[in-house]
């Protein structure tokens, strides 16, 4: 499913118009008749109290459809405007007008007092406050009566996004609203899906309001979920070269787990054979972990990380790969950042960078962009702030802005690593994880998750998907297998052990479960 953002959907809006004659009126009409069949199904209306809060603008609007179809159906209806009458324009307007005619109460709130009773007397919150459209900070009577609803312990059912979100980045500008439903229109917008905002909006439904199909599906619409894609099935006739080889250059001294699990959960997600070259000194220590892997023992720096004198050596081995995977656990030795550029110019496989990896190339991107076979980075923010030379903030503010542009010039696939994960390509396309935050709990954020990424996209790919489907398939199984894990034992204290033990679980469970997953984007966008 595609997702926009905010001038995206007016755009879609305005076309919708302009192209297909619909009028503005039938489009507020939908939004407010489908959020009311939502509210019917997940809480029912007939004898039940609402406090109706509308903001000005559209989401206002939608509000007042909102009280309207309520009232018909047999609730007790109560709007609450917290703007000025002479404020409504349009379409907005007109339902303003038509809600004044209905025997229900209407109250332009002055205090916060006044909002706290109607809280009170309510058994659902419709929150039609805000909108997508916010850019500053929420204050004064507006963030008091946020606050009010967030605790008045009321189900909550926001009207195209919780009031408080921006509907671009997904952040809390101020406050926001903590909804149980959210109720989106056209498309789902990016702060809908991105974290914060996604662990506001509770559970996500999305109307398309008549949209037509051609708009709604637009090329030019870059940002989407992609459907799963299924997984070749494994022949009896085959052997473990038929998945693999990979090469998987990693690991220094004190750093066992990268190599290992890099390693290890190409072979635990599916793949058939692999190599590992790391340092000699850890070779033994990390075989007790993984005899399956073959290991290629490297000569060493003074500091204990693999020198630039082994760089004909793996060069002749990724000769061989398919696949290479560079970065995990290598060290800052300079030595060693000398080789991975060395590398990176002169390996014309596959190559997934990560880590440290990644840093060795940050001052260097240029190596990246004259790359002919395909490059794979998997960084997390702060590594995405090497890479693009920008501060954290500035990225955790435009995620999916950073990470296209930063795609595009470097013509690199780009895992932006976090809750919901981003991927980049290199024509500017963009997809959404939903994978790896069960229940919003953060069990993943913990040492080494991110190194089991890295064999699991490499096993997607040797399993015979292309490397943007191994890419998005590989982030959401290790997503899953992040969440398998955290059902069996719960967030807390779960290890990258954990997940990488997990693996051949969550392949498994996407094999068998591929349309469920399908079905409702992993349980993540229900469509009216």
């Amino acid at each position: 499913m595609k997702v926009c953002k905010v001038a995206e959907i007016r755009q879609l809006d305005q076309r919708a118009i302009e192209e297909y004659g619909i009028p503005s009126e039938i489009l507020m009409e939908n939004a407010g008749a489908a959020a009311y069949n939502v509210i019917q199904k997940e809480f029912g209306v007939q004898d039940k109290k609402f406090a109706v809060l509308c903001g000005p603008g559209n989401n206002g609007g939608d509000g007042f459809v909102v009280a309207r179809h309520l009232h018909a159906a047999g609730a007790d209806v109560k709007v609450c405007i917290l703007a000025d009458r002479e404020k409504y324009r349009g379409e907005a307007r007109k339902n303003l007008d038509i809600i004044e005619r209905f025997p229900v109460e209407i109250l332009y709130v002055k205090s916060a007092g006044q909002i706290r009773k109607a809280l009170t007397n309510a058994d659902s919150i419709v929150d039609a406050l805000l909108g997508t459209g916010l850019d500053r900070e929420v204050d004064g009577l507006l963030k008091e009566t946020i606050e009010l609803v967030n605790r008045s312990s009321k189900i909550i059912f926001a009207i195209d996004i919780p009031s408080g979100i921006n509907g671009d980045t997904g952040q809390v500008m101020g406050a926001a609203i903590k909804a149980d439903c959210t109720i989106t229109f056209g498309l789902p917008k990016t702060g809908n899906l991105l974290y914060p905002g996604f662990a506001y909006g509770g559970k996500l439904h999305v109307s398309h309001i008549s949209y037509p199909q051609t708009l709604s599906t637009s090329e030019s619409l870059k940002i989407e979920i992609a459907p799963p894609v299924p997984l070749p099935e494994r022949q009896a006739d085959t052997n473990k070269m038929d998945y693999g080889p990979v090469l998987v250059i990693a690991g220094a001294a004190n750093y066992f787990w990268a190599p290992h699990a890099s390693a290890y959960s190409f072979l635990k997600a599916g793949g058939g054979y692999v190599h590992l070259a790391c340092p000699k000194s850890l070779t033994n220590s990390i075989a007790r972990k993984g005899r399956e892997v073959v290991f290629q023992p490297m000569d060493e720096t003074e500091s204990g990380s693999i020198a630039l004198s082994n760089k004909d050596r793996l060069l002749e081995l990724a000769d061989r790969m398919r696949m290479v995977i560079m970065g995990p656990g290598m060290s800052l030795d300079e030595e060693t950042q000398k080789l991975v550029r060395v590398l990176t110019r002169e390996i014309d496989k596959p190559l997934l960078l990560d880590g440290d990896g990644i840093t060795a190339v940050a001052g260097e991107t240029n190596l990246l962009k004259r790359r002919k076979a395909p490059t794979v980075l998997t960084p997390h923010t702060g590594e995405m702030a090497r890479i693009t030379g920008k501060e954290r903030l500035d990225i955790e503010k435009d995620r999916i802005g950073v990470l296209q542009e930063t795609a595009v010039k470097l013509n690199s696939f780009i895992v932006l690593k976090g809750p919901h994960s981003l991927i980049g390509c290199p024509d500017g396309r963009v997809f959404i994880n939903v994978s790896g935050a069960t229940d919003g709990k953060a069990g993943m954020a913990t040492a080494g998750s991110g190194d089991v990424l890295n064999g699991t996209i490499a096993a997607m790919y040797c399993l015979g998907l292309n490397l943007e489907e191994a890419v998005r398939t590989g982030v959401f199984i290790h997503g899953l297998s992040g969440d398998l894990t955290a059902k069996a034992k719960g967030p807390d204290g779960m290890t990258a052990s954990d997940i990488l033990n997990t693996l051949p679980n969550a392949v498994r469970y996407y094999r068998k479960n591929l349309d469920k997953i399908a079905a409702d984007y992993y349980d993540t966008i229900h469509v009216i």
